[in-house]
């Protein structure tokens, strides 16, 4: 059986920003001059929109005979071409290369014996690591001074600094523990998150709260660093959001930003956390109706530089999330239809094993059936409903399958609906606790099936609503009726008019 062709140096390519790729051409042609397979080979990887092994062959041979050997050989040789060029590019840009590359230069110079020299380096390395928060580094150069001092004999200045070195050693140790420790808080918080952001378990609930009770996150003093008091806000956020706690999620959120703003050097060094708190401050917005609060943070967005693909994909899919979001919000389904469009043509630079299309197949399914287009909206919900193995976010799982009834319903499939509501009510038994809503929800579907004619139909629409607003006053329940506008989906039923309208009404009510 033949061996499946290596796909590798094509997604290392296709990562690469535009200026990455620039760089790239630029440092072949000065290696090699001229015309040459390697670049020949980066360039034809760079026009293919998909990995096709025997096209590249053609692109850099041409008639030639190929050997296969030689071919994996120039395969290899690019891959670790591009990774030297992506090294000399973050040199150049990046702090924590320039550190680093300094560090290496006093290794150098101490190997000479240019102590003098090394001891200069070394404070330019101290200055930037300072400013940066690199206390690996600043380690690096406190334990290079005692070195130093050591190789010359620098007896005078080991008897009156050591004892300060020894001082600051241990409060880098200190600062570094500090910040791995919100680090850590942080990515356990998040995990338990994404399996499900509503909490519909009990011990899921208490796992969050024990989280919350660790002494780093009883005031923002525990944070030694900016980077720490970054976790320590990010942390409260995103636990207060998960508590169904609004308005401290906003108050949380509007710190945060404040907070990192404060420091434009970090920002231009790394800017995805603060791509996300962007994102959970426009949502936070949106929670309490704070519209026009929505459009500022999306200007923020469109604003900010990024530095990597990986943030370029992070702004486009956070900028278009809570785009979506606000026209969803404010029932402008056909805005929102014009967003989706310019959204996928600018989604287009990015290769398809980049962009993670599932993310947004929920807000795909709710503009299209906010336009009446069921046929596409049923279209997303069937990829939505046909991924597999995803732990993140059960709680979108579980709408998912109140979604696939209502469209139905709304399809007219009377036949295939009774099979969906079984299906539907065996997934949901799956889960720790099924909210009352989509208990209501499936015996409102089972009545709809045994209804003989409009009248009786109506009347259970009419039971359906009363109950949902009897249950949006619950705390657990209202984030679940509200991921799907399904008050407004009743209310349109009730009267008889569009589900858009209807969205558009209650928005305009509520301010």
């Amino acid at each position: 059986m033949p061996k499946t062709p290596s796909d590798r140096l094509f997604q290392l390519v296709h990562s690469l920003t535009g200026s990455e790729k620039r760089y790239f051409k630029l440092f072949a042609r000065e290696g090699e001059g001229g015309d040459n397979k390697y670049l020949r080979l980066f360039e034809a990887i760079e026009r293919q929109g998909s990995f096709d092994e025997e096209e590249l062959k053609r692109a850099v041979y041409g008639d030639e005979p190929i050997e296969s050997r030689k071919y994996s050989e120039l395969k290899n040789y690019l891959f670790e071409w591009v990774l030297k060029s992506l090294q000399a590019y973050d040199e150049k840009t990046s702090i924590d290369y320039r550190i680093k590359s300094t560090l290496l230069g006093v290794r150098a110079l101490y190997r000479r014996s240019k102590y003098e020299d090394a001891l200069f380096w070394l404070e330019k390395a101290g200055k930037f690591a300072t400013q940066y928060e690199q206390f690996t580094s600043l380690i690096e150069v406190v334990n290079w001074k005692k070195q130093v001092a050591y190789a010359r004999t620098d007896i005078a200045y080991l008897d009156t600094q050591l004892a300060q070195l020894e001082r600051e050693e241990r409060d880098f140790r200190d600062r570094q523990e500090n910040l791995s420790a919100f680090r850590n808080i942080f990515l356990r918080l998040l995990v338990s998150l994404r399996k499900d952001a509503s909490l519909r378990s009990e011990e899921q609930t208490r796992q969050v709260q024990e989280l919350l009770k660790a002494p780093l996150l009883q005031s923002p003093e525990k944070a030694k660093s900016h980077h720490a008091r970054v976790y320590f806000y990010r942390i409260l956020s995103i636990a207060s959001y998960a508590q169904k706690e609004y308005p401290r999620f906003y108050e949380l959120n509007k710190t945060l930003i404040g907070l990192m703003e404060e420091r434009p050097d970090l920002l231009r060094e790394d800017v995805s956390e603060y791509i996300s708190a962007l994102s959970n401050t426009a949502l936070s917005c949106g929670l309490l109706n704070k519209h026009e609060e929505v459009r500022e943070v999306l200007k923020k967005f469109r604003s900010v530089r990024p530095n990597t693909l990986d943030d370029e994909l992070k702004i486009h899919r956070q900028y278009y999330m809570n785009q979506f979001g606000l026209c969803i919000a404010q029932g402008d389904f056909e805005e929102g239809l014009r967003a989706l469009e310019e959204h996928r043509k600018e989604v287009q630079r990015f290769s398809e094993d980049l962009f993670r299309k599932n993310t947004f197949f929920y807000q795909y399914f709710y503009i299209y059936f906010g336009n009446g287009d069921y046929e596409q909206a049923l279209a997303y919900l069937n990829e939505w409903l046909a991924l597999s193995g995803n732990i993140e976010r059960k709680d979108l799982q579980s709408v998912a399958r109140i979604l696939n009834l209502i469209i139905h319903f709304e399809m007219g499939n009377t036949l295939l609906l009774e099979s969906l509501v079984r299906s539907a009510q065996r997934f949901l038994k799956k889960e720790e606790r099924m909210f009352e809503y989509e208990r209501a929800v499936l015996q409102f579907m089972k009545a709809s099936i045994r209804a003989a004619g409009k009248k009786e139909e109506n009347q259970a629409f009419l039971l359906l609503q009363k109950q949902l607003e009897s249950l949006y006053e619950l705390a657990p329940e209202r984030p679940m009726i509200e991921l799907f506008d399904i008050r407004a989906w009743v209310e349109s039923k009730i009267r008889q008019i569009p589900f858009g309208e209807v969205v558009r009404l209650r928005y305009r009510a509520s301010i």
